[in-house]
């Protein structure tokens, strides 16, 4: 494999980690104040549906990305009255919002747009689209031996939005572990009755996580549909949602570790998308299948638990229940 095709494949691998990287820090946060969310690949069903049709009707993406993180935010908040209002079992609203989503967005999508359940193609030129970003320096650097075409072909060249999921990793780990809010949103997820004495209402930390979640799960679909992608098209999250939770595990609920996590994830659909680079390293014929199916092999060994032991907040999954 030459250096220009490690340089594609590097690219591809972060174009896909995007997504990933966007749902696992939700989940981080959802989880780290006690809510687990099953959910994830249901936001982002909806937020990818909801961008792409706002986003043709009114020929603009920022307009679309809104409404992607509105509609995710909806998703949001019934799984955080189910799960914290009426204190209803978290996994099961989770799964339940997955299946809504599933049936919903195909059901409105094609009563908008009668394509069976598609949107219509979205474009840069139109506006419906995000354009890719040309960095400062990268097309002067481009020739220099290694470090420029680095720059140019995997570091440049791509949407606002995978610069934001990167530039959010830092800022979530800075939230989580220096910040007053974020100390005492872990705290709720380990010690809810200690942070409930203190005066803080356990009930508005969480509710905040849930809407973390939702906005950075629809900046995820938002990203695949007007992005990554030119539109909507059935089941186009395709399990990345369970993807994005088997990496939280693999990073034991941390932001940096979650990025590289996110990363060796789209490393193996990238793979996937290029099976003459795998024949020619490996020296055998690799079938496309299971090249396809290599990140949710992956996904099941991290839950099977052969990835060491990763112990989630202990309050994790349990409504709370003021005592009197």
């Amino acid at each position: 494999m030459d250096y220009a095709t490690l340089l594609q494949l590097l690219d591809t691998t972060l174009r896909l980690a995007t997504p990933l990287l966007l749902a696992c820090l939700a989940g981080l946060f959802s989880e780290r104040s006690g809510i687990f969310d099953i959910g994830l690949e249901g936001k982002m069903l909806a937020a990818a549906m909801g961008s792409a049709s706002v986003a043709f009707l009114t020929g603009s993406a920022w307009i679309g990305l809104l409404a992607g993180i509105g509609a995710s935010l909806v998703f949001a908040a019934i799984h955080g009255i189910a799960s914290i209002t009426f204190r209803g079992n978290q996994l099961i609203s989770g799964v339940a919002l997955n299946f809504l989503a599933s049936g919903l967005t195909v059901l409105i999508a094609t009563a908008l747009f009668q394509q069976g359940g598609r949107t219509p193609p979205l474009s840069v030129e139109a506006g419906s689209r995000f354009d890719e970003l040309t960095l400062p320096f990268a097309e002067a650097l481009k020739d220099v031996p290694v470090i420029g075409p680095l720059y140019y072909e995997v570091i440049s060249g791509h949407s606002l939005l995978v610069y934001a999921a990167l530039a959010l990793v830092p800022l979530s780990w800075w939230v989580l572990n220096r910040t007053r809010f974020g100390l005492r949103l872990r705290a709720v997820g380990e010690n809810p009755a200690a942070v409930d004495t203190a005066g803080v209402s356990v009930v508005g930390l969480r509710f905040a996580a849930v809407a973390i979640t939702g906005v950075l799960c629809g900046l995820a679909g938002a990203y695949m549909a007007t992005a990554l992608q030119a539109g909507f098209g059935r089941e186009m999250t395709a399990g990345r949602g369970y993807i994005a939770l088997a990496a939280l595990i693999f990073a034991k609920w941390r932001p940096v570790a979650a990025l590289w996590a996110c990363l060796l994830f789209g490393f193996f659909q990238a793979l996937a998308l290029r099976p003459d680079v795998v024949q020619a390293v490996v020296q055998v014929k690799v079938p496309v299948p299971f090249l396809d199916a290599l990140p949710y092999i992956l996904t099941v060994v991290v839950l099977a638990g052969f990835i060491g032991k990763a112990i989630p907040p202990r309050a994790g999954g349990e409504p709370y229940v003021k005592e009197r």
